[in-house]
């Protein structure tokens, strides 16, 4: 339940690294919605982008963990930036180490974890949120193309992290529409193939930085090698990551709290009022001992479910307590820190408003907070799926 010493070092080695290279161009990022354009490279240098992929196919080693503490420290920084570590580490790479053939992960992963290219997971539509297995995008087989055998991918997704600068992605289509979402299929699309654009970039509340948009098919040419995993197994695709993704980004909750929970610790000893430091006033030392309390918690069931995904079989409880705790950790938190500070937490010149804005996304991306509700109770009931 606790992390090791080398867990401890890559923490502490990826926290002093988002300070330095981050920490001077986090508001800016905010502000300006602005991807720095060269720090997936400054990430990809770092072996950060590596995390948990093979050396033999260009990564750093590690695991899991390895890439969830990444996502921590740059979480303790800018969230931003780290949503979209996640979106390329997690979401495209990891799920393509586990479901690609040799050859797609020869081609792809060493670019991955350089930097040289950025990854993103395409599944949600604008009338597929939550019911992910409703999607409409389709993807026909046909071996009438110049290039030989492959499919047409017609179809909008939305809400896309890293979907405006990503030159990898995995995308779920229906190749069997009639079987519904046992006619799911996953599929490896590039930047540069023939039908393929990226349509409105969207302007968020929060994780401003994090490129997000909608992408357009229209007779998007993808060949047949490109398919991931087998025809008509995306749902399995699909499933495969679905613990670790919960389990990773309940990370990226723990990391935005605790960063929360230490800059309002620090202002409240710092602030007078009534002649007093307010951190001698019981009503703050009570929001400072929750606070404390909450992110305490949500780190040991982050690391739990980690641990439990890593192990091999079904953690599904297990992830989806970690992110939903996390995420309601790091809401409650954020609001709290901005309380804390008063009037100067609602102003663009302190970080926790950035961050109370940058929180809520935790209660909605990656499955809601009524889904992950939904999922555990499930577990408990015995009712899986």
């Amino acid at each position: 339940m606790e992390l090791n010493e080398e867990e401890l070092a890559v923490a502490e080695s990826a926290l002093r690294w988002a300070r330095r290279e981050l920490g001077p161009i986090a508001d800016h990022i905010d502000q300006e919605d602005a991807f720095p354009p060269d720090l997936f490279t400054r990430l990809g240098d770092q072996g950060y982008l590596g995390a948990g992929i093979p050396v033999e196919y260009g990564g750093a080693g590690g695991d899991l963990m390895t890439a969830a503490l990444v996502g921590w420290a740059l979480a303790r920084v800018s969230p931003a930036v780290a949503l979209s570590y996640g979106g390329n580490v997690n979401l495209c790479a990891h799920n393509l180490l586990r479901n690609g053939t040799p050859e797609q992960k020869r081609r792809y992963l060493p670019g991955l974890a350089a930097g040289k290219l950025i990854g993103a997971m395409a599944l949600t539509e604008p009338n597929a949120g939550s019911d992910a297995t409703s999607i409409r995008t389709t993807a026909i087989r046909t071996a009438a193309r110049p290039a030989g055998d492959g499919y047409i991918l017609n179809g909008t997704k939305m809400f896309i992290t890293n979907g405006p600068i990503a030159d990898l992605i995995v995308v779920y289509a229906k190749t069997a529409p009639e079987l519904g979402k046992k006619g799911i299929s996953a599929f490896l699309v590039e930047n540069g193939f023939a039908g393929f654009s990226v349509g409105q970039r969207l302007d968020k509340m929060g994780m401003r930085g994090s490129p997000t948009a909608e992408l357009v098919f229209t007779d998007c040419e993808v060949p047949a090698t490109n398919r991931l995993g087998p025809e008509n197994e995306g749902l399995r695709v699909m499933m495969s990551g679905l613990d670790a993704e919960r389990a990773y980004y309940s990370f990226t909750g723990v990391g935005l709290a605790e960063e929360a929970f230490a800059l309002a610790l620090r202002y409240a000893t710092q602030r007078e009022q009534f002649g007093a430091k307010i951190s001698e006033f019981q009503l703050v030392q009570s929001k400072l001992a929750e606070m404390y309390a909450r992110v305490e918690a949500a780190r040991l069931l982050a690391i739990r479910a980690i641990r439990r995904t890593e192990a091999g079989g079904r953690a599904s409880k297990e992830a989806a307590a970690a992110i939903f705790f996390a995420a309601e950790t790091a809401r409650f938190v954020t609001d709290q820190a901005v309380q804390i500070h008063g009037g100067y937490g609602y102003t663009k010149d302190y970080a926790v408003e950035r961050f109370f804005r940058d929180a809520k996304l935790l209660e909605i991306g990656a499955g809601t907070q009524e889904i992950r509700r939904l999922v555990i109770a499930a577990e408990l009931l015995g009712q899986r799926h």
